[in-house]
């Protein structure tokens, strides 16, 4: 069954983030089914989801629960335009959200994925400038940022391997420099090149967007909280909105139930995505303000109006994975289970630090990131460590030269070892 469906994928399927041809010598796997943290294959190999499906399964896979209350909403309704429509899972949705995001944030817009919410995000903060009269054509994002791969999502990255290619279709957007590392000291100097960059073009920029405390695809690169705080301070002061990109950080991943409550602001535009459903469907959300909103709120015109829709906006059987989602975080202490693992799982990796081709151990929450050191790119050691837990019951995607953790929620500790011993093996076995 494996070869045979191995041999039809790779007659038709372009698969994301993928150089088609390593599959001339990588092994396809086909997934035939999935249990709490395991995916398994039609040989009925069993492989630790390690990154939660691209961070997604934070609940792991199959969770009883979930599956329960989307096969109840199934036979209810299973989607309904929202736009002169409205229907119950969206409201319940909206009014939790609503309650567990940071203050202020009493609006919403339903988006497929994440990449769209960034989207609505940075044409929201335009068109709102807009209609209070300001022309303001640029967009400010942290150096060595990733926001998505949609055009707009593309052009506030900075990450060259996605985005050098397509710079001609780019909507303008300028950096500044991140914080190197998880210190006061790097905050604050990446802080004062913020000031430099506004003092200057601050009146040009609609919206400033990060990725709160984790820059994911960007490497892994953590940074400390005090630098969003002091950088919405300084945003405030020149009307530039900030745009919380919470798509892989938020729903517990970096300790807190957003990144953003660490750093003890609100931010003006926050995107949900990934973690919302528990893995289970395509949704994301844009939370903003009643300021925003109101800027758009009026009699119709057609400048002031937000255009902007996808046909399966809050689609109810989304919206209800959501919702159960949520009710797992409400049913026990998953935040204060998961700072005792961040807690094993760090001292467990303490290990590495040990090892001569190991640069740095960080992690923030439920992510952790060892970083090698001493291979070049054309190397690919990231592959070698991919195949290597793969062979070993492990789904390990690297970042580079960036071996991360980001497992579900509900991983076991012995699990964790499994998960940390073989990634460790891998790097002691690279050549």
């Amino acid at each position: 069954m494996n070869d045979k469906i191995v041999e039809e994928d790779l007659s038709h399927i372009w698969h994301p983030c993928t150089q088609m041809k390593d599959h001339e010598i990588l092994p396809l796997i086909p997934i035939k089914r999935a249990k709490g943290v395991y995916l398994y294959d039609f040989e009925d190999n069993r492989y630790i989801d390690a990154i939660s499906s691209w961070w997604v399964n934070i609940f792991g896979h199959t969770n009883e629960y979930i599956s329960a209350k989307v096969k109840e909403q199934l036979d209810t309704l299973e989607h309904v335009l929202l736009a002169g429509f409205t229907h119950k899972p969206a409201v319940d949705l909206a009014n939790r959200l609503v309650s567990i995001t940071p203050k202020g944030l009493d609006k919403l817009f339903f988006a497929d994925n994440g990449s769209s919410a960034v989207e609505v995000a940075l044409k929201m903060s335009f068109h709102y400038h807009k209609n209070m009269g300001e022309n303001r054509p640029l967009f400010l994002s942290l150096s060595n940022s990733y926001h998505g791969e949609t055009i707009g999502a593309l052009s506030v990255g900075d990450v060259e391997l996605y985005k050098d290619t397509y710079a001609p279709l780019l909507i303008s957007c300028i950096q500044t420099p991140v914080p190197k590392d998880q210190t006061i000291q790097s905050a604050n100097e990446a802080i004062e090149e913020l000031k430099k960059i506004l003092e200057k073009r601050g009146s040009e920029i609609s919206a400033f967007i990060i990725e709160p405390l984790v820059q994911g695809a960007g490497y892994m690169n953590m940074y400390h909280p005090i630098y969003i705080t002091k950088a919405k301070d300084i945003c405030s002061q020149y009307g530039i909105h900030l745009i919380a990109d919470e798509i892989m950080t938020g729903f517990g991943r970096t300790g807190t139930m957003f990144a953003c409550e660490q750093a003890n602001i609100t931010p003006d535009f926050m995107t949900l995505s990934k973690g919302l459903t528990g893995g289970y469907l395509p949704l994301a959300v844009v939370m903003t303000n009643d300021e925003v909103y109101s800027a758009f709120y009026c009699d119709y015109s057609e400048y002031k109006a937000f255009l902007h829709s996808h046909s399966y906006t809050g689609n109810p059987l989304a919206c209800s994975s959501a919702l159960a989602t949520l009710d797992l975080f409400e049913a026990s202490d998953v935040i204060g289970d998961n700072r005792k693992k961040s807690a094993y799982i760090l001292e467990k990796c303490k290990k590495f630090k040990e090892l001569s081709n190991v640069k740095e151990v960080r992690q923030t929450g439920m992510i952790t990131a060892i970083e090698l050191k001493g291979y070049k790119l054309s190397e690919r050691i990231g592959l070698k460590v991919y195949q290597y837990g793969l062979d070993n019951g492990v789904l390990l995607r690297p970042l580079g030269h960036i071996i991360y953790f980001m497992p579900p929620f509900i991983i076991t500790l012995e699990q964790i070892d499994k998960m940390i011993d073989t990634a460790y093996n891998a790097i002691c076995n690279l050549d």
